[in-house]
């Protein structure tokens, strides 16, 4: 049967990540084919019969992969924490500068003083950063803004990043992040806040795909998530949550309960939280750059994930406070070197997996037909060089939805 095609990539390497192959899903020899920006064939050349395309690209030997997917960030704020930084080095914790107004709050006031315009100004470039790795899909979470107005506006401009540039995002509300000095330290009226008028005022705009809290004693408790949650779901979001990072709240116990798409950071999951995870198909979303940069020590436990068959994603958790990162191939290496994860788990961690705990695996994270053809194609011998390296681009194009 003959098949026209916009656009086939052949002379490839592919490492199509898809769950029927085993390991990275290896094709020798591969091709790929694109069609109104979907693939329509990803396997070997022999298979590839009857296809004709427009345009024929040659790779001449080189890999490919989907695109990558950094599936926690936080592009989207005003300022930066440099300064925090230096008082860190001198042996502040991340407890004590927020406790003295900065961390979270200092940003908060940052953003609310910048325009929509001003946001999408100074987070474009952290974008290119990305892209320029072959990034094809990022989450943006809100967070920074703590009121519904400056909320809403962040939301705003992480949507605008898609106008200004070839690459899907996905938005997270996360209202839920802090206390702001207007509260007057009750948290119990701010999330009631959070819940009764940013919320709503989100979902009335459609701008968020998800909604975030972070369950942590310097943020909320279990029991103000939990508010927070059944108010979401109520409204048809799905949940994500930053849990166990600094202590052990059973954080990823109570993603699970919800069905959350993701619990991130977790290094203070314990094993009933891991089970819980996997039983519920919450994905880990493992955040190396943070617990590099914070200096912390107690390593997520991965080996209880894995035995329990969590899956795993890595992300760049990219933050003025915590985690200035916007290498994802660097999180690659520190997921390895850091989390001692293999290079399998890494390459899942930001493809395949990634797309998981976005819940849009059914369009994006493998090569496969049907899916958003978004590709990464590298100059390398072997796909361990993508966790191997440190400051090192290999990437020779970056394709999105077949262009």
């Amino acid at each position: 049967m003959q098949m026209r095609c916009d656009r086939l990539w052949r002379g490839a390497r592919l490492a199509t990540l898809a769950p029927s192959k085993s390991g990275l899903g290896i094709v020798e020899d591969g091709v790929i084919a694109a069609r109104d920006g979907r693939i329509v064939f990803a396997g070997s050349a022999p298979e590839a019969t009857g296809l004709e395309a427009d345009e024929i690209i040659d790779c001449e030997g080189r890999w490919i992969t989907p695109g990558l997917i950094d599936c926690h960030t936080h592009l989207i704020f005003g300022g930066d924490r440099a300064h925090e930084f230096e008082l860190r080095l001198a042996g502040a914790s991340y407890e004590e500068i927020a406790h003295a107004g900065g961390g979270i709050v200092s940003t908060m006031k940052a953003t609310r003083a910048a325009s929509e315009a001003d946001l999408v100004a100074s987070a474009l470039p952290r974008l290119d950063a990305l892209l320029a790795e072959g990034v094809t899909t990022i989450e943006v979470k809100s967070g920074y803004g703590l009121s519904t107005d400056a909320e809403l506006k962040s939301l705003r401009a992480a949507r605008a990043l898609a106008a200004r540039r070839p690459v899907s995002v996905a938005t997270t509300f996360l209202g839920a992040h802090a206390l702001p000095p207007e509260a007057d330290g009750d948290k119990d009226a701010y999330i009631a806040s959070v819940i009764d008028d940013m919320l709503p005022a989100v979902a009335g705009e459609g701008l968020a795909d998800a909604v975030d809290a972070f369950c942590e004693g310097l943020a909320f408790s279990p029991e103000q998530v939990a508010r927070v949650f059944e108010a979401a779901k109520a409204l048809g979001l799905p949940v994500k949550l930053h849990a166990d990072q600094l202590s052990n709240l059973h954080g990823a116990a109570l993603a699970a309960r919800f069905g959350a798409l993701s619990a991130d950071h977790l290094e203070h999951t314990d094993e009933h939280g891991a089970a819980a995870m996997a039983q519920a198909g919450t994905v880990a979303v493992l955040l190396p750059g943070a617990y590099y940069f914070i200096r912390e020590t107690k390593v997520p436990p991965v080996a209880l994930f894995r035995a329990h068959g969590v899956p795993m994603a890595l992300a760049t958790d990219c933050n003025p406070g915590t985690s200035p990162l916007t290498s994802l191939l660097l999180t690659l290496n520190m997921g390895a070197t850091l989390f001692r994860m293999t290079v399998e788990e890494c390459l899942a961690g930001v493809t395949r997996e990634a797309a998981r705990a976005l819940g849009r695996l059914d369009e994006i994270g493998t090569l496969e037909a049907g899916k958003s053809c978004d590709l990464a194609i590298w100059d390398i011998e072997r796909p361990a060089e993508l966790v191997y390296r440190m400051g090192f681009n290999p990437l020779h194009r970056r394709v999105w939805r077949g262009r």
